[in-house]
């Protein structure tokens, strides 16, 4: 969440930067319900110290033998006016509570501005797409001809939106995630975890899943229920929940391979076919938790070595600064990696690598012990895709095809695939 000081302190500039988002934060009200607030916790503290002061009264009149009889009725008033305060005062703090819960993230002035996609900025391009001889297929046509795609069956077991992946298309996709592991563990230093796909409610207020995309969510109805982890990024970050870390400990870098589902509420009619778009798929998640001073390098690094990824599978792809109108609820900032589909004639998003600055970590309560000045400060928190797997099966067999609809591996995937080279 956004810093409560700076709401306080700057209302109307806060409200300035989030309009560029297109949300419209009502400054006055919050400051209305702050003064509010102020009051109450006087009155508050006024009225226990009454209490406190005519508690000793009685105290001191009942040791005289004298009659109490008038304190105890005063001291029941006392009671009563602080019941009522504390009424009023946990409303007042529950409203501002759920206007800071949601609130998104102040964007960085290095966010271009604009509306929706239309208006991000491509800020690189790396590799040249392929000139076929032929008419590129698209991924889905590609494995209807192989055979190793049967959405029918997984529609009639699950219902839409699920894939089966069949065969040497199926070890494609897991050769494509240890690949990842194994770049990411052994090149760019992450620390390799297995998370819980099951979490409760606070680990999704934490990473700020909740409470304002819940239509978003699968959940698990129960005494205390979990819902399906959209993303490892919620585990993973919240391994420094409710949490100090010391300084030698910084920087944390978590790499783990997840499910994650998610609803898809209000994609109706968008990517209804193939791999693109579903309840379910696989991806290998990226997350830096850093100083607040390093937070933009680890942004950056974060991102090159998702790039990388890309790099190494020889696969097209631009870099995109999302516009105000596009970033996610929580980044301050967002960089995309779009790879290119020849199939659909354009690039994709395949990876949104985005810092959060302490946006997270103040909901999280992840803090590290800062040595110079003593005192425990808010943690800064990165993460991206790196990558998600199903949409990078999707960018090697329509990069990698061949007119009779056969598919080349890529070099770097071949000793994952038993040295197989080419899928017919």
């Amino acid at each position: 969440m956004i810093d409560p000081k700076i709401l306080r302190q700057s209302a109307h500039d806060v409200a300035k930067n989030l309009a560029r988002r297109g949300y419209k934060f009502d400054a006055n009200l919050y400051l209305q319900l702050e003064t509010q607030r102020k009051s109450l916790q006087v009155e508050n503290e006024e009225l226990k110290n009454k209490r406190n002061i005519n508690s000793k009264s009685i105290g001191v009149t009942k040791s005289k033998n004298e009659d109490i009889s008038k304190l105890i009725q005063i001291g029941e008033e006392i009671n009563d006016l602080l019941s009522g305060n504390e009424r009023e005062l946990n409303l007042v703090l529950s409203q501002i509570k759920n206007i800071e819960l949601d609130l998104p993230n102040l964007l960085s002035d290095k966010v271009p501005d604009g509306t929706s996609e239309k208006n991000n900025i491509v800020l690189k391009s790396w590799g040249k797409p392929r000139e076929f001889g032929f008419m590129p297929q698209d991924h889905v046509s590609l494995g209807d001809r192989l055979g190793l795609f049967d959405f029918e069956s997984a529609g009639r077991i699950s219902g839409s939106r699920f894939a089966i992946i069949k065969g040497p298309l199926a070890s494609l996709h897991r050769a494509l995630i240890q690949f990842m592991l194994n770049l990411h563990t052994q090149e760019h230093d992450y620390e390799e975890i297995y998370a819980p796909y099951l979490v409760q409610s606070q680990a999704l207020i934490g990473t700020s899943q909740l409470p304002k995309f819940e239509s978003d969510l699968f959940k698990i109805a129960g005494d205390k229920p979990l819902y399906l982890i959209p993303t490892a990024e919620v585990p993973l970050t919240n391994l420094v929940g409710s949490n100090v870390a010391k300084e030698s400990e910084l920087p944390f870098k978590y790499v783990a391979h997840t499910p994650c589902f998610r609803s898809e509420a209000g994609s109706y009619g968008k990517d209804t076919k193939g791999l693109i778009r579903q309840h379910q798929f696989e991806k290998v998640e990226l997350v830096q938790i850093v100083k607040p001073k390093e937070s933009e390098e680890a942004l950056s690094s974060l991102t090159s070595h998702a790039e990388n990824v890309l790099q190494e599978l020889q696969l097209p792809y631009q870099l995109v600064s999302l516009c105000a109108g596009d970033i996610g609820f929580g980044a301050n900032i967002t960089y995309d990696l779009e790879v290119w589909l020849p199939g659909q004639q354009a690039f994709r998003e395949i990876s949104s690598c985005s810092l959060y600055g302490d946006f997270q970590a103040r909901r999280m309560q992840a803090k590290w012990k800062n040595e110079e000045t003593g005192k425990n400060e808010f943690l800064h928190t990165i993460n991206g895709s790196g990558l998600a797997a199903g949409r990078t099966l999707v960018a090697v067999m329509e990069n990698y095809q061949d007119a009779d609809g056969s598919i080349h591996i890529p070099e770097v995937l071949i000793p994952y695939m038993n040295g197989k080279e080419l899928i017919n």
